[in-house]
């Protein structure tokens, strides 16, 4: 959503991705609408060039062409929005996918896992239950076992 403070599309609190680097196309949408449908172009696709962006850092840009290299076509995200009736409410809800999407390919990845060993204590209870599971089975059983 844009503010009126800061206008463009805030994708963080330090990111946000003016109007003008926006462009939005809007085409005929499937789904409900009755006879309006094929009337109204209520379907929006809204595109940023992540390449030609003038708010991107480098590392930025590199970060968002890494992780979004599946979903870019010439450098250039696209999202598409038809679920509503209303083009006002397409264009919020492609503007919010949007914004997710850059947001989630700029947050840092998960820390990595630093390998540590089992303590002697966890070995030893570890070793002690699966001595007593061993004894409950053998006593259990019918036939008698052979002691060594």
């Amino acid at each position: 959503m844009p503010s009126p403070v800061r206008p463009g599309l805030a994708v963080t609190p330090a990111l946000t991705i003016p109007r003008a680097e926006l462009t939005e196309r809007f085409s005929r949408a499937s789904g409900p609408g009755g006879q309006g449908v094929n009337t109204t172009d209520s379907r929006v696709e809204l595109s940023w060039d992540v390449g030609r962006s003038v708010v991107l850092s480098d590392p930025q840009r590199a970060r968002l062409t890494e992780r979004l290299a599946g979903r870019l076509v010439d450098g250039v995200l696209t999202v598409v929005a038809s679920e509503n009736r209303e083009q006002r409410r397409n264009r919020d809800a492609a503007a919010m996918r949007l914004a997710a999407l850059v947001a989630d390919a700029l947050a840092p990845g998960p820390k990595a896992r630093r390998a540590t060993r089992a303590t002697r204590g966890s070995k030893e209870r570890r070793l002690t239950a699966k001595k007593q599971r061993s004894d409950t089975k053998r006593l259990r059983s019918s036939k008698p076992r052979r002691e060594d």
